[in-house]
């Protein structure tokens, strides 16, 4: 079954402060990871979390190679946030439900039809193929 945004459920999750774990966020100034990340930020006023192969450092934010290794003390964990291969992205989503996040945002080109099945189990909301940079014009964000 194909997954349908829900409007109600990418406004709110724009518009409701909170934690965004971005998969994907790199230093690598060339992928849309690393914009769209100060995007979150700085536009949207969330706090982000890098989670990249290197757990590097992002922005200034401390980062981490994984949901997994996120201390307690920066959950819950809001949105996980998804700029991986969609061969990956099952994997993050399984870490989400694991991590007891609220939400997956899975990026434009992104989807994994059993994984999202998973998380709405899980009952995380899922937003999927779609940008938060894009959907902002829609709420003045």
């Amino acid at each position: 079954m194909t997954h349908v945004n829900d409007p109600a459920v990418i406004e709110r999750l724009m518009r409701t402060k909170g934690r965004w774990a971005i998969v994907g966020l790199s230093n690598n100034e060339w992928r849309s990871a690393y914009d769209v990340a100060l995007y979150v930020r700085d536009r949207m006023g969330m706090e982000i979390i890098p989670v990249n192969l290197k757990g590097e450092d992002v922005h200034g934010e401390t980062g981490y190679k994984t949901l997994g290794e996120i201390p307690a003390d920066k959950h819950p964990l809001d949105v996980v946030d998804c700029f991986v291969n969609s061969s990956h992205v099952g994997a993050v989503i399984d870490q989400a439900i694991d991590a007891g996040a609220k939400a997956v945002w899975l990026q434009l080109g992104v989807n994994d039809e059993a994984a999202v099945e998973r998380a709405k189990a899980a009952g995380l909301d899922v937003v999927v193929n779609t940008c938060p940079a894009r959907e902002g014009w829609h709420y003045g964000l």
